[in-house]
C-alpha cells in the first residue's frame, strides 16, 4: 500500500457497487476494508473482471487500517474503541436503500465522531432519516451510473463505465485528503457542490426505467417503444411538480431527453430492479417512485402514476 494513500476507509456492503468501488481504491493504492454482516471484515480474497476483461485479485480484510483492531476473524474486543471500527474515517455505504438505517443504527455508537459517511445508493429518502442521528459526523451523498454483474459472491464483472458524484450533505465537510482519495480512484467521478438536484435527476432516471423493467419483463432499451412513453409522461410530470416542494427545480423536458438517452445506452441492459424482481428480493421501489409517492401524500400532490408503479412492483414482491 502507498504509504501517503489516505488510511481508514470502509465499506459497508459487498454488493456489485461496493465491490466495484473497493477494487477501483485498492487499484489506486488505498486498500479498503470491506465489511459484511455483523460488520466483519470479509478476509477471502475477490476476483474483478475490467471493462478491458483484466483479471485481479484482492483482499479487503482490514489490512488498510493502521493500528486498529481488526482481525482476519473479525472485530477485536466488544467496546467502542476496542475494535477497528473504531478507526475507519471513510465509511462508504453501498447497501440497498432500505437498508441502510438498519445497517447504520447499531453501528453509529462505535464509529468515530471525526468519522464521515458517504451514502452511495439508488433512490432518495434515507439521507433525511440518518441526519438527526449523525451526532456531530459528517455526510456524503453520491450516485453512479457505473455497471457491474457479480458473476458469484466473490467475483465481480465490470459491464459499463459512467458517471459517479459526491456532494455534501450535512455535518462537517468529508476532509481533503478523502476527497482527493475518491476522485483519484474511482474513473469518471466528479464533487458537485449541489449534489441533491444531481440527485434528483439521477431519480427521474430510476422512476421511469427500473419499474417499467421489471414489471414487463423487458430490457432498458425496450422502453423507446411509443407503448411506454405516456407513464413515462406522466411519471416525470408528477416527479418534477413534487420536487418543487424540495427546492428542486426541474425542466420536464430534459429529464424526458436525458430518460430516454440513458434507455439508448443501455438498450441491452437488465435493471437492477428487475434483477430484484427477477431473483424475488426485495426492490428499492419504496426509495424512488415510493419516495415521490410519500412526498406527494405530505404535500397532498396527487401522483396516480407514481403510485400505480409502486402497487405494481409491491404485488410482484409478494410473489412466492
Amino acid at each position: 500500500m502507498n504509504s501517503e494513500a489516505p488510511k481508514g476507509i470502509a465499506i459497508l456492503g459487498a454488493g456489485a457497487v461496493g465491490q466495484l468501488i473497493a477494487h477501483q481504491l485498492a487499484h489506486a493504492g488505498i486498500r479498503p476494508t470491506l465489511l459484511g454482516r455483523d460488520y466483519q471484515p470479509l478476509t477471502e480474497p475477490f476476483g474483478f473482471i475490467s471493462l478491458a476483461g483484466e483479471e485481479t485479485q484482492q483482499c479487503f480484510d482490514g489490512s488498510g487500517f493502521q493500528g486498529s483492531g481488526f482481525q482476519s476473524s473479525g472485530f477485536q474486543g466488544s467496546g467502542p474503541d476496542a475494535d477497528g471500527v473504531a478507526s475507519i474515517r471513510l465509511l462508504i455505504v453501498t447497501v440497498k436503500a432500505y437498508q441502510v438505517m438498519d445497517a447504520l443504527l447499531p453501528l453509529l455508537p462505535r464509529l468515530s465522531r471525526d468519522c464521515h459517511l458517504l451514502l452511495l445508493h439508488n433512490g432518495l429518502g434515507p439521507h433525511e432519516a440518518l441526519i438527526p442521528h449523525l451526532d456531530g459526523r459528517g455526510l456524503t451523498l453520491g450516485t453512479t451510473s457505473q455497471g457491474a454483474l457479480r458473476l458469484s459472491k466473490h467475483q465481480l464483472k465490470q459491464t459499463g463505465s459512467g458517471l459517479t458524484q459526491f456532494g455534501h450533505c450535512a455535518g462537517p465537510a468529508m476532509a481533503p485528503e478523502l476527497k482527493a482519495a475518491l476522485l483519484s480512484a474511482i474513473p469518471g467521478s466528479e464533487w458537485v457542490e449541489a449534489i441533491l438536484p444531481a440527485l434528483w435527476q439521477k431519480l427521474a432516471v430510476n422512476a421511469c426505467i427500473n419499474p417499467l423493467t421489471a414489471i414487463h419483463g423487458v430490457c432498458n432499451g425496450e422502453l423507446a417503444d411509443n407503448a411506454y412513453q405516456a407513464t413515462i409522461s406522466a411519471v416525470l410530470s408528477e416527479l418534477v411538480e413534487v420536487a418543487k416542494t424540495q427546492g428542486i427545480e426541474l425542466q420536464e423536458e430534459r429529464l424526458s431527453a436525458r430518460v430516454y438517452e440513458v434507455i439508448r445506452l443501455t438498450a441491452a441492459n437488465r435493471s437492477s430492479m428487475r434483477q430484484d424482481v427477477d431473483h424475488r428480493r426485495k426492490t428499492e421501489i419504496d426509495a424512488i417512485n415510493g419516495y415521490l409517492v410519500s412526498l406527494g401524500n405530505r404535500y397532498r400532490i396527487a401522483m396516480p402514476a407514481n403510485k400505480a408503479l409502486v402497487d405494481a412492483i409491491h404485488a410482484l414482491e409478494q410473489r412466492v
